[in-house]
């Protein structure tokens, strides 16, 4: 089994997942994301299996609202800071929390009535061992069981250097005159395949996958899944001038999770999020 790359794995064992889904974009695609899980969950005390789940953000919240979750990430240092969200739900507690490679849960077959699968898809860049982590997911769920998958879009590593494209005289603003960032742009878009070859051009983030709409579906059938519905995550909102201002204010925070919800299922536009997530369920 091949592990994925040693960047990536450095990057969340340096603690880069704290506090994410709490500003900015990520708060965009956390509030999103809540809205369609809250939708399409079972009722609670249904058994979810968080894999891939980071430190737990959304474990800790399903599992104040009664369900039973079981949080798995392949990062000691996600599983140890997952303990800090336990001041924030008082009188809640995760079922279990362990290190775990998504592609091998200890878990016996057909016992959870949900997963989620929101990282794993992009961490694992080659493409048979990313089909392994759906099938262990498929194994893993009751025959009504539901999927919900998380994927990163290869459109959004070129609009997100567009949109500040010399706006200042800042590097980052600068890196479309980089021959390497394009070079990277290109295969992404090409293939999926995002190559970090120097830190100097993507920070921590290392090598990842990247999927559209259409192959993130192919996978998930590839894997026992019927076609899902693919949701746009953060529509074009995380585009915004001044976003994070404009998410501290409650009347213009929710103008932007309303355009999200807009653009969600245009297949036309999708790919301008930059998270994707799928639901779907088991094949019959």
């Amino acid at each position: 089994m091949k592990t994925i790359d040693t960047a990536v794995l450095a990057g969340y064992n340096a603690g880069i997942e704290r506090n994410r889904l709490r500003t900015g974009i990520g708060l965009i695609e956390f509030e999103r994301t809540k809205e369609i899980l809250l939708d399409k969950l079972p009722k609670p005390p249904a058994v979810i299996y968080d894999i891939g789940g980071a430190y737990g953000e959304y474990s800790w919240l399903l599992s104040s609202l009664g369900y039973e979750v079981h949080l798995f990430d392949l990062s000691e240092t996600n599983i140890k800071m997952s303990e800090e969200l336990a001041d924030e739900y008082p009188d809640t507690a995760l079922k279990s929390a362990m290190v775990c490679d998504a592609r091998t849960i200890p878990r016996p077959d057909k016992s959870a009535d949900a997963v989620l699968l929101m990282g794993p898809l992009y961490s694992i860049t080659e493409y048979e061992e990313r089909i392994l982590a759906i099938k262990e997911s498929c194994r893993l769920l009751k025959d009504d069981g539901i999927l919900f998958s998380a994927a990163l879009t290869p459109y959004s590593v070129l609009v997100s250097r567009l949109a500040v494209y010399h706006e200042d005289d800042t590097r980052k603003r600068k890196e479309l005159d980089d021959p390497a960032v394009l070079s990277m742009i290109e295969r992404a878009l090409a293939d999926g395949f995002y190559i970090n070859p120097e830190p100097k051009i993507a920070g921590r983030l290392g090598s990842s996958h990247l999927h559209t709409a259409q192959k993130l579906r192919e996978e998930l059938s590839c894997g026992g899944f019927d076609t899902p519905a693919v949701h746009g995550v953060m529509g074009g909102a995380w585009l915004a001038p001044n976003l994070n201002e404009l998410l501290e204010n409650e009347e213009t925070k929710k103008v932007l999770l309303k355009t999200v919800r807009m653009l969600d299922t245009h297949e036309e536009i999708i790919g301008l999020s930059g998270h994707l997530l799928a639901v779907s369920r088991k094949k019959k």
